[in-house]
C-alpha cells in the first residue's frame, strides 16, 4: 500500500479519499438530494485492498477507535448493512494511515507491535 498510495503527496483527506474512490456520489435535482453509494472514481485495486485491510482492521484492532466506531454503527446487522459500513471504516482507515505515514499520528487506541 506504500509503493501504491501513500508515496504520493495529498494536500487533506478528501484527495486520499478521492484517490481510493471511497468518497460518496450525491446526486441534486432542485430540492432532492439523495447519496448514490461511494463514486468508485479512484483506484480500484487500491480501493479493493482498502476494503479488505478494513476487515482486517476489526480482527486485529478490537480495541482501537476505529473498531469501537463500526460497532455501535452496525451493531449486529449482518449483510448489506455492514458491508456499507466497511467501506465508511475503510475511508476513515485511510485517513488515519495517511496521516500517520504523513505526520506519525496514531489511529487513536491502535496497537502497534514492537520489531
Amino acid at each position: 500500500m506504500i509503493r501504491e498510495a501513500f508515496y504520493r503527496h495529498f494536500d487533506n483527506r478528501r484527495e486520499v479519499a478521492s484517490y481510493f474512490g471511497l468518497t460518496p456520489s450525491p446526486f441534486n435535482s432542485g430540492t432532492m438530494r439523495v447519496d448514490q453509494g461511494i463514486s468508485k472514481a479512484g483506484n480500484p485495486r487500491i480501493r479493493t485492498l482498502a476494503i479488505e485491510l478494513s476487515w482486517l482492521w476489526l480482527r486485529h484492532q478490537p480495541e482501537s477507535a476505529l473498531t469501537s466506531w463500526f460497532l455501535q454503527k452496525v451493531g449486529n446487522a449482518t449483510g448489506r448493512i455492514r458491508r456499507i459500513a466497511i467501506v465508511a471504516l475503510a475511508r476513515k482507515l485511510m485517513i488515519a494511515l495517511w496521516r500517520y505515514v504523513t505526520i506519525g499520528l496514531i489511529p487513536e487506541a491502535a496497537v502497534l507491535r514492537q520489531a
